[in-house]
């Protein structure tokens, strides 16, 4: 996984801290290529907005995000054959922006 910290504006809107935002290389890759710009959907996970989950996942998203106790799942379709997870740890200490072939 690359490393590479991903500026993150509108910081009063979030709903949680990300802690160290890191990406795996296909993501990275993807942004290299300028096929993905990663900031909006990141900012729609740290507001709660988890993307194209069902609503059971949604809900237990929401409970997580009370307790502290779960980690955080949020999907994104970017386009037919493109979808990007970010997934945040249950400590809140890492948020990883991933493919899902990746996981």
């Amino acid at each position: 996984m690359a490393a590479q910290a991903l500026p993150v504006s509108q910081a009063s809107s979030r709903r949680f801290s990300p802690g160290q935002t890191v990406m795996t290389c296909g993501v990275d890759a993807l942004i290299q290529q300028g096929r993905l710009n990663p900031v909006p959907y990141l900012l729609r996970h740290l507001n709660g907005d988890w993307g194209d989950l069902d609503d059971c996942d949604k809900r237990q998203n929401d409970a997580a995000l009370k307790s502290g106790e779960e980690r955080l799942f949020s999907s994104y379709q970017i386009a037919p054959s493109l979808q990007l997870w970010i997934i945040t740890e249950w400590d809140r200490s890492v948020t990883t922006l991933l493919l899902p072939s990746e996981y």
